[in-house]
């Protein structure tokens, strides 16, 4: 009742949005047939046509309370460009479904790569990529009247257009601050594992910077084309974070060692594209210091790529 009436209150302008019936995503999906699903989404997302136009359905399963939480965040999110605009919803099922716009090149995978076919993109595409995710999570934590976390921003919350444009999405475990509080006290941490803000891990609190750490991860997953997180041969995670080759203690890290061979390729012996690199990864470390008072606000994360993006002329 109180998504109808959500729904019911939305100006027809900005937020507009539709219910639409279980026959109606049953037949899109074909019976929510698994061939269906998108390659690269750790939950269960699917390709179907509805109105003759292709869509997205989000179906989160028993997670009820998540799906409210995605449909309105989502709502919020739809008039950014790089976030994955809501078309509607359906209430019929056992938890609502989300449709959405259709994002044609699809997920990614782990390494930052696109899904299909592996598709390794291009270093520009790459730096453009966070240059736009980082204006949505900004929106996500100024445009509100309280900020909004994310809180499980990683290499699947992400999907891009047929032009390559990102799109975030999965607002399902967002969180609003509080009026009066500069961060939100949870019972544990939730999130992906390689993409964790340790100091969120600790004190199960969850700040716009918990974000901030995510999204760092996440650049340096598009540096590197490794995935945050692996199994090592003692059976223990191991963490991109903590590869000795971002050791910095010993002065400059020599970009070369651990930027993906691709982008080595690509800029070659350009001495500003080498600068550019260079910028990105101090960027990186930035945003990955264990401590939450010394990382940037995501403002100044977006402001940074904009500079660094701009930096070498086309």
């Amino acid at each position: 009742m109180l998504l109808k009436d959500l729904i019911a209150s939305c100006d027809g302008k900005s937020h507009p949005i539709r219910c639409y019936s279980a026959a109606e995503l049953i037949r899109a999906t074909n019976n929510f047939d698994p061939s269906c699903i998108i390659d690269g989404i750790h939950f269960d997302v699917y390709r179907g046509i509805l109105d003759d136009r292709t869509v997205i359905i989000k179906y989160l399963g028993s997670m009820f309370d998540r799906a409210i939480r995605d449909i309105i965040i989502s709502m919020q999110m739809s008039t950014h460009k790089n976030s994955l605009k809501l078309l509607g919803c359906c209430l019929e099922l056992d938890t609502p479904a989300l449709v959405f716009e259709n994002a044609g090149k699809g997920g990614l995978n782990h390494d930052g790569s696109l899904v299909v076919d592996n598709e390794l993109l291009p270093w520009k595409t790459r730096l453009r990529i966070a240059k736009q995710l980082a204006s949505a999570l900004t929106y996500l934590h100024t445009a509100f009247p309280r900020p909004i976390i994310h809180r499980n921003v990683n290499s699947s919350c992400i999907l891009l257009d047929d032009d390559y444009v990102p799109k975030l999405f999965d607002f399902s475990n967002s969180v609003t601050i509080p009026p009066d509080q500069f961060y939100v006290q949870e019972n544990f941490a939730s999130g992906v594992v390689g993409y964790l803000d340790p100091t969120y891990q600790i004190h199960y609190k969850s700040s716009e910077k918990t974000d901030v750490y995510s999204f760092g991860v996440l650049l340096l997953v598009f540096l590197m084309r490794r995935k945050s997180a692996f199994w090592n041969e003692a059976n223990e995670w191991e963490y991109l974070t903590t590869d000795s080759k971002l050791d910095v203690s010993d002065g400059q890290i020599q970009i070369e060692t651990i930027v993906d061979p691709k982008i080595l390729e690509e800029v070659g012996g350009d001495k500003q594209a080498q600068q550019q690199l260079q910028d990105f990864l101090a960027l990186t470390l930035l945003c990955i210091q264990d401590q939450s008072e010394a990382r940037p606000n995501m403002i100044d994360v977006a402001k940074e790529l904009v500079r660094i993006e701009k930096s070498i002329l086309p």
